[in-house]
C-alpha cells in the first residue's frame, strides 16, 4: 500500500505540463519574429500583459465559493510584489543574457545555474536533501541540457552576458525556493492570483524598457501575429505559471528545478518537427538523458511518504526559516 500523498502526484503532472507548455514558447516567438519586427523585450512586456488580462478575467467570473474552498492563508502584498519582482527579474536578465552571448550559452548558464542554486538554497533554508541518487539525477539533467543546447547550436561566452544568466538563474531560483517555503507553512495562497501578481509587475516593469524598443509589431500578417501573442499570453504565461506555482508548493524546490529543464526538451522536440530543423545526434543523446534524470526524480519524489518532504531537517533550516518568519 503507498502512503504517499495523491497532491504530489498532480503536483508532479502540473510541473510537467508547466515545462511542456513553457517550451512552445519559444517557437511561438520564432514564427512572430518571422513575421513581425517585434523585439523580445516587447514580447515579453505583451506576453506579461496579455497573461494578466486572461488572469484578471478567469479570477472575474470564478466562483467566490470555490476559492474560499482552498483553505489557503492569503499572503500579503509585500510578499505577491516580492514573488513579482523575482518573476521580472528572471525573464528580463535572461533576455540580456542571449543578447550579450547567444542563446545557447545563455539557455545553458541560466537553466544550468537555477537548479544548482535551488538545491543550495532548499537545502540551507528548508533543509531538504536530495541525497546521492538525487545529486546524480540533477548532473544527469545538467549534462543533458549542456548537451541537447550546446551540442545543437554553440555560442561565444562572455562574461557580461554569463552575468546576466546568472542573474536570471537567481532570479528563477528565488522565485522557485519562495513558492516552496510559502507552500510549506500553508501560505502559498491562491496560485492564480500568485501568477496574476507576478505578470502583473513583470507588465509595469518591462513597458518602459519595452517603449524603448517599440511596443507595437510593423506586420503585413496582423491576423497571424495577433493570434501568436493570445497564444504566447494563454498558454505559456497564464495556464503555465499557475500550474508552476501550484505545483512548486508541493514538491521538493531541487526537483521542480529538474523537472522544468523540459521545457528546452518541449522546445526542439517543436523544432524538429514543426519548424522542420533537423535532428541531430547532440539532440537525440540530450533528450535522452534529460527525460531520463526526469523520470528519476519524478519516480523518487513521487514514492516520499505524505508530509515527509515538508519538514526541515538541521538547525541551519530551522534557524532561517525562522528569521524569514
Amino acid at each position: 500500500m503507498s502512503n504517499h500523498s495523491p497532491a504530489t502526484g498532480r503536483s508532479l503532472l502540473y510541473l510537467v505540463v508547466a515545462g511542456i507548455a513553457w517550451g512552445t514558447a519559444g517557437a511561438a516567438a520564432s514564427l512572430l519574429f518571422l513575421a513581425s519586427d517585434l523585439g523580445p523585450l516587447a514580447l515579453s512586456f505583451w506576453r506579461c500583459a496579455g497573461g494578466l488580462v486572461v488572469l484578471l478575467g478567469v479570477l472575474a467570473v470564478r466562483r467566490p465559493a470555490r476559492a474560499a474552498a482552498r483553505g489557503r492563508r492569503r499572503p500579503s502584498a509585500v510578499s505577491l510584489i516580492g514573488t513579482g519582482l523575482m518573476f521580472t527579474v528572471f525573464q528580463a536578465a535572461y533576455f540580456g543574457a542571449v543578447r550579450e552571448t547567444g542563446l545557447a550559452v545563455g539557455t545553458v548558464v541560466t537553466l544550468g545555474a537555477g537548479p544548482v542554486l535551488i538545491a543550495l538554497g532548499a537545502r540551507y533554508w528548508m533543509g531538504e536533501r536530495l541525497g546521492w541518487g538525487g545529486v546524480a539525477a540533477v548532473g544527469g539533467a545538467l549534462g543533458g541540457l549542456a548537451v541537447l543546447v550546446l551540442g545543437s547550436g554553440g555560442g561565444e561566452v562572455r562574461p557580461l552576458g554569463v552575468g546576466w544568466a546568472l542573474l536570471s538563474a537567481a532570479g528563477y531560483a528565488g522565485m522557485t525556493l519562495r513558492a516552496r517555503w510559502l507552500g510549506r507553512r500553508g501560505a502559498g495562497g491562491d496560485p492564480l492570483v500568485t501568477t496574476a501578481w507576478s505578470v502583473g509587475v513583470g507588465t509595469v516593469c518591462l513597458l518602459p524598457l519595452a517603449a524603448v524598443e517599440g511596443l507595437l509589431p510593423h506586420t503585413g500578417e496582423p491576423t497571424r501575429v495577433l493570434w501568436l501573442l493570445v497564444y504566447v499570453a494563454v498558454v505559456p504565461t497564464a495556464l503555465a505559471y499557475a500550474l508552476y506555482f501550484t505545483g512548486a508548493a508541493a514538491v521538493r524546490a531541487a526537483t521542480v528545478s529538474v523537472i522544468m529543464l523540459i521545457e528546452p526538451v518541449s522546445a526542439a522536440v517543436i523544432a524538429v518537427t514543426v519548424l522542420g530543423e533537423r535532428l541531430t545526434g547532440a539532440v537525440v543523446l540530450g533528450t535522452v538523458l534529460l527525460l531520463s534524470a526526469v523520470g528519476a526524480l519524478i519516480t523518487a519524489e513521487a514514492r516520499r511518504p505524505a508530509g515527509g518532504a515538508g519538514r526541515p531537517e538541521g538547525r541551519p533550516a530551522r534557524e532561517a526559516q525562522s528569521a524569514l518568519t
